[in-house]
């Protein structure tokens, strides 16, 4: 059955994109993997303080310490505000990185790295879920759950491992297209915040934020009101225009400076001490044609 290929290689690219394009600029760039796990650290650092900052605000709202909209602007409000969330903690974390923790990545291709691992390790560890899924759905299929799962969520998870297995192969591998967009995307806001510090304004910041915060607010919005096939389409719009951005503000790395060092002069004979020769022009013309 091709979907025990497909669905396996879904959860194998997710990991392996990454990797592959964290090698490339290694080798092209001259760069070791320091960048790329400073980057993987920044993502994971930003989400120790958003996911709780996301669950304070929601039971602030279910408490009603905070005013609910309408509910006809519930989605609206809702995906608006988890963009700006997303946003604000992840690319103030990708500023903090930059200006504290590699003050050395002041150029497009370290950027590029540095990017590359806080969208990568974000679809290493996604990757990593697809594929204990896939394990979990693999073993659940004609066995009797019975003696591991509840009796009232039992029919729930069969249903599950059912729609699972019945998904059309290319269905299966919307997953790692959708971890390419999302790589784009993540680079893109790297080389962005770069300019932070070549172009010294801080207003290249708001932008990323702002960038990631549209991505994020039209995920979140596409999801809840249209297709799968829909919202990996505009994903991919976006992902394009990321990969537009990287490449209108490439820059040349900085070429580092070279000291250049004063010719060193021929030591002159010293007549004083009795070690200088003289030579006469008997012994020049002896030697003009040797």
């Amino acid at each position: 059955m091709i979907l025990y290929l497909t669905l396996l290689l879904n959860g194998a690219l997710m990991i392996a994109l990454p990797i592959v394009l964290g090698i490339y600029l290694s080798r092209r760039y001259r760069l070791g993997w320091r960048l790329w796990w400073i980057g993987a650290g920044t993502f994971v650092l930003s989400q120790i303080g958003h996911i709780p900052f996301n669950a304070v605000l929601t039971l602030l709202f279910n408490r009603g310490f905070l005013p609910a909209p309408p509910p006809e602007y519930q989605l609206l409000f809702n995906s608006v505000l988890l963009g700006l969330s997303a946003g604000l903690w992840e690319e103030s974390f990708r500023y903090g990185a930059f200006r504290w923790w590699a003050k050395d990545a002041r150029s497009w291709s370290k950027a590029l790295m540095m990017g590359n691992g806080h969208g990568g390790i974000e679809a290493i560890l996604l990757g990593v879920l697809v594929l204990i899924n896939y394990i979990i759905m693999w073993v659940a299929q004609g066995m009797d759950l019975s003696a591991y799962i509840p009796a009232g969520q039992l029919p729930i998870f069969e249903e599950q491992v059912a729609i699972y297995w019945s998904i059309p192969w290319y269905d299966s591998l919307l997953g790692a297209l959708e971890r390419v967009f999302a790589l784009t995307i993540q680079i893109s806001l790297s080389v962005i915040v770069l300019q932070v510090f070549l172009r010294r304004n801080l207003v290249w910041l708001i932008i990323a934020i702002g960038w990631h915060a549209l991505v994020d607010a039209l995920s979140v919005y596409l999801v809840s009101t249209q297709s799968i096939y829909t919202v990996e389409a505009v994903i991919g719009v976006l992902a394009l225009i990321s990969l537009g951005i990287i490449f209108i503000l490439r820059s040349p790395d900085p070429v580092p400076a070279v000291e250049e060092t004063p010719p060193v002069q021929p030591a002159l004979p010293d007549p004083a001490n009795g070690n200088s020769e003289t030579v006469d022009s008997y012994r020049l013309d002896e030697t003009r044609y040797q």
